[in-house]
């Protein structure tokens, strides 16, 4: 199946992300890809290091007539997100991304792709194989886990490197030079309570969200997207107002970096309700239908009763509680910027709800371009859950990539890419967190820059990667190769 990624052109690139889709490397545990990109790197007789925390740093020496350029760090993350529909049987940790072409499109079978960051893994891993492209030194930096905390990032200490400019390869847009990018933080809100016994005559329903598009939660943020689990939010909060629904557990959403696709629910009512309660639920669910009709069209939202009533269920008091707490923490856009224009500047995502066994637990993905904003919005979703009595945690903080104004690097890309397309670039500083602001606390002299080809979906198992634009990327990096400014 992947033979025919193989033949793609550039075949250089797709060949190499073929050779690292076939390596398993979900984030906190990229032991396999770390040895698989060690090995690569010595088989090329490049000296190759592994740092402190797991990054992968791979020398290579200018070509010839290059020699008195700027020493260049190219640098892409090696994790990547795993998700899978619920009906695609597939083990992240032990098989090989499953790929194929549709249209101008690279796919996974109901998987998550790699593309983000693997196509730029792979540009880097054909450039140091290469015996002819024109380059000059290059540091390749493979960081790890950025998907989960930049912890390589934040674990690259200064000194191990001696490149003036780094091409970071994260961005999913082939029209755009990113700039600066928005930093994040985690805040994750948790309590205990004690369960009590599910009251006599109740049945049990499970209450199921799914069939969102999901995505990357700080690039589509702004679409208008249904979360899964503000979306559960609403359902039980009608279902305890009206009903006196109970819950006894919520499984909703997955990762803190992806928008929420699914929930489920067990919860339970008086038996004499049962009919009332599926028929007024139901109108509920037309009017979310209805509003979410042009964004997320495949939209199911069920309820189907439970052959065995749940024997535990959340106290009311405590249930009141927390609904409100969910209703009023804040989810998607909270400012736009100031500067740039259609411009996120701070966003939450309410990424993950656990409820169950006497324990609930919120986890959020707070992202801004300005720290003050990002900790405003922070605390504005640590006072709803504190006033519940919850123990709210900030972890994981990374900061943002401030746009260097004097940017050597920009003007080459900015007047590259005009003349290869015959228009210019959209300069951005993007809402997703790129490692680039992470990587400038020990090398803040360096000039940064991001660009990559278009993927979308990415976070999600639509995520796609096309063709075309690898084309144009490709010819693109080139260029900029051949134009690195030379030393001062």
């Amino acid at each position: 199946m992947n033979q025919e990624i193989r033949n793609l052109e550039p075949k250089q690139l797709w060949n190499k992300f073929a050779d690292l889709n076939a390596v398993p490397r979900p984030s906190k545990k990229e032991e396999r890809v770390i040895a698989f990109m060690k090995d690569f790197g010595k088989n090329l007789g490049l000296e190759t290091i592994e740092d402190e925390v797991g990054n992968v740093i791979i020398k290579k020496p200018a070509t010839s007539g290059m020699e008195n350029r700027k020493t260049i760090v190219m640098q892409s993350h090696l994790d990547m997100v795993h998700q899978k529909n619920n009906d695609t049987v597939f083990d992240f940790d032990k098989q090989g991304i499953e790929m194929f072409v549709d249209g101008d499109w690279v796919r996974a079978k109901g998987t998550t792709l790699g593309a983000d960051n693997g196509l730029g893994v792979a540009t880097i891993m054909a450039i140091l194989e290469s015996k002819d492209i024109p380059h000059p030194a290059i540091e390749a930096l493979f960081t790890i886990d950025e998907e989960t905390g930049m912890t390589g990032a934040m674990g690259l200490k200064g000194g191990l490197l001696s490149g003036e400019i780094l091409l970071n390869l994260d961005t999913e847009e082939d029209d755009e030079i990113d700039i600066g990018c928005a930093g994040g933080v985690d805040v994750t809100a948790t309590a205990e309570y004690d369960e009590e016994e599910t009251p006599e005559g109740s049945v049990g329903y499970q209450i199921t969200v799914k069939g969102l598009n999901g995505g990357h939660s700080g690039m589509d943020i702004d679409k208008g997207l249904g979360n899964a689990n503000k979306i559960m939010n609403r359902l039980l909060f009608d279902g305890f107002d009206n009903f006196g629904l109970q819950i006894s557990e919520i499984q909703g959403g997955s990762l803190r970096n992806a928008i929420p696709r699914e929930s489920v629910a067990k919860v339970i009512i008086a038996e004499v309700y049962d009919e009332a309660f599926v028929f007024d639920m139901q109108e509920i669910v037309n009017e979310i239908k209805t509003e979410f009709k042009t964004t997320e069209p495949k939209l199911e939202i069920t309820f189907e009763r439970l052959s065995e009533t749940p024997k535990k269920v959340m106290p009311t008091a405590a249930q009141f509680y927390f609904v409100r707490a969910m209703y009023t923490a804040h989810n998607g856009v909270y400012r736009m910027s100031p500067d740039f224009a259609d411009l996120v500047e701070t966003s939450n995502n309410i990424a993950k709800v656990l409820v169950g066994n006497g324990k609930l637990s919120v986890q959020c993905l707070t992202r801004s371009s300005v720290e003050s904003s990002k900790f405003d919005l922070a605390n504005a979703l640590r006072a709803a859950f504190e006033l519940i009595g919850c123990e709210v945690e900030f972890s994981g903080s990374y900061p943002g990539w401030t746009p260097n104004a004097n940017s050597e690097i920009f003007e080459v890309l900015k007047d590259i890419y005009q003349k290869q397309n015959n228009s210019k670039p959209n300069v951005v500083a993007c809402h997703a967190g790129l490692e680039c602001g992470i990587l400038g606390t020990n090398y803040p002299e360096m000039d940064m820059i991001s660009f990559g080809p278009t993927i979308k979906g990415a976070h999600s198992p639509d995520e796609r990667a096309s063709i075309s634009s690898a084309q144009k990327y490709w010819k693109f990096v080139l260029e900029i190769l051949e134009n690195i400014p030379a030393k001062n």
